[in-house]
């Protein structure tokens, strides 16, 4: 048994996460919630680290212990982060860890990045889209510019997605970054039956779910699944769901535990998305586990599903996307690109493997 003063204190940041810890809170969260979560609780699994996360207040106690981390609460995620930003600084204190991390460029980012570097304590961020490396997460405005290329800067250690966002990055931060590809847990596959059309995302604007309700018009003799939470941000989301749930081949579901959400990946035949930009998709590593074919209009990390030829890309051009759809129905192909996939996660997104790099960079920092 190690002591626990020798334990190396890394505490995560996602204040959306606790949901996934906690799947009887019924509330939004998204990708980077996902990844630290499972970054988290992985490196619980070693003694060496006390592994502390911030979340936010979902009515649980200040203070609570699931899955080996122990969890600090701060702020109403409903409200504004700047009236309550005292609340996130409290926490901090309290999770008093040697290394934070953080993942999704927000005010909270640039008030990890602050306390970080006055409290004398290793801060590590990751990006969560492509576009914060390519500076359009920035937007025009010169203060908050400002503000997201500092943070970035005071990183200790600077993580992206894929290798063309570690490209960017040095162009517009004027960083070197490492990357790191998204961690997943590898397990075998029960042997299912595979059919339909699955989307699986939030209802933000860059996700672009209308695309995939066009899709499912497109293919009317073709079932469909979109499991489609409410970003917090959406006033249009009851309609969303009113356009989506007058489509007779698609089944509209608002919300999956996250805990659950495998399983519509597994029943899937092809597995779409839409979105204008992302970094690395986590519904890509889902895919790929469940051994489903990914169909992509827009994203395509490092060109990874040519490379790997476990998903089809089209370059933002419809036809091509439609069409691409209407071969794999038509086809076995899909079942052969799928394979694809699920050998590749198992090479190369293996949360026991990935997790190494992260212990190694903690305790560098650490110390």
């Amino acid at each position: 048994m190690i002591d626990a003063e020798k334990k190396i204190r890394v505490c995560f940041i996602a204040l959306k996460a606790y949901p996934i810890f906690n799947p009887e809170v019924e509330s939004v969260f998204g990708g980077a919630e996902v990844d630290l979560y499972l970054l988290s609780t992985e490196l619980a699994k070693d003694e060496r680290f006390d592994v502390r996360f911030i979340v936010g207040n979902y009515g649980q106690s200040d203070q609570e212990v699931r899955e080996n981390v122990t969890l600090y609460k701060s702020i109403d995620v409903r409200k504004s982060y700047i009236l309550q930003g005292h609340k996130i600084w409290q926490a901090f204190r309290r999770a008093d860890a040697q290394v934070y991390m953080h993942e999704a460029c927000s005010l909270g980012t640039a008030l990890a990045a602050f306390f970080c570097k006055t409290h004398k304590r290793a801060f590590v961020y990751r990006t969560a889209s492509s576009l914060e490396a390519s500076g359009k997460h920035s937007g025009k405005l010169s203060v908050r510019k400002f503000f997201i290329q500092w943070t970035f800067r005071q990183a200790n250690t600077f993580i992206v997605q894929n290798e063309q966002d570690a490209v960017n990055a040095l162009r517009t931060v004027k960083r070197t970054a490492k990357v790191i590809r998204n961690a997943c847990r590898v397990y075998s596959i029960k042997t299912v039956r595979k059919s339909g059309v699955l989307w699986v995302g939030r209802s933000k604007p860059v996700k672009r779910p209308d695309l995939f309700i066009k899709l499912a018009k497109a293919f009317p003799d073709i079932s469909f699944t979109m499991i489609c939470q409410r970003s917090l941000d959406d006033d249009a989301y009851q309609s969303l769901v009113e356009t989506a749930r007058q489509i007779p081949n698609l089944e509209f579901l608002k919300r999956i535990p996250f805990q659950d959400v495998d399983h519509y990946f597994e029943q899937a035949r092809i597995s779409v998305n839409t979105s204008d930009s992302e970094g690395f998709p986590n519904t890509f590593i889902q895919s790929c586990k469940a051994g489903t074919a990914i169909l992509s209009l827009n994203v395509n990390p490092d060109g990874f599903l040519n490379k790997h030829n476990c998903g089809f890309c089209a370059e933002g051009d419809w036809q091509r996307f439609t069409g691409k759809l209407s071969e794999w129905i038509q086809t076995d192909h899909a079942q052969s690109v799928g394979q694809n996939g699920l050998d590749y996660i198992q090479a190369h997104h293996d949360i026991a493997t990935i997790i190494q790099q992260y212990k190694d960079i903690f305790a560098n920092e650490a110390f």
